[in-house]
């Protein structure tokens, strides 16, 4: 059996820590996850995808995320069943993540990290930008013998 959910897009509302009554952290949030294609003439749709995260990946979610940042979620799907207020029965799907990572670099003036994953380092070196793939040469490049046998 399979059942991974891979996710990337903006929060909807600044996460909020809570506790369970055995003091373990919570956390639940929105995700809204553009859909991959547009109808002709219409704007592109998103879906909006609840998620929650436990114990050290709740804690660090709600201290370095905040509403309209773009998050990636890796986790797995849950369903549960609940009766609402007028008594009808309901099912709930959901995203228990089990990583989060940062999808955009550092923002001026925004609490995210410069490292882009759970375990981020607060004193790491400035961040670079990432190098195009036309910045290189030809000349960089060894042309290799195909008589040979090649090493792997």
């Amino acid at each position: 059996m399979l059942n991974v959910a891979v996710l990337m897009g903006r929060l909807v509302a600044d996460p909020e820590l809570r506790h369970t009554p055995n003091d373990i952290s919570v956390t639940s949030f929105t995700v809204a996850v553009d859909r991959s294609y547009v109808k002709s003439g219409a704007e592109r749709q998103a879906d909006f995808i609840d998620i929650v995260a436990w114990r050290g990946t709740a804690e660090f979610v709600c201290k370095y995320f905040h509403k309209g940042q773009l998050i990636a979620v890796q986790g797995s799907i849950q369903t549960r069943s609940y009766t609402d207020k007028e008594g009808n029965r309901r099912k709930a799907f959901e995203v228990v993540a089990d990583n989060v990572h940062f999808a955009e670099p550092k923002r001026d003036g925004t609490h995210s990290q410069n490292d882009n994953s759970y375990h981020s380092n607060t004193n790491s070196a400035p961040e670079q930008p990432a190098p195009a793939y036309s910045s290189g040469d030809t000349g960089d490049f060894e042309e290799i013998d195909t008589d040979d046998d090649l090493p792997f």
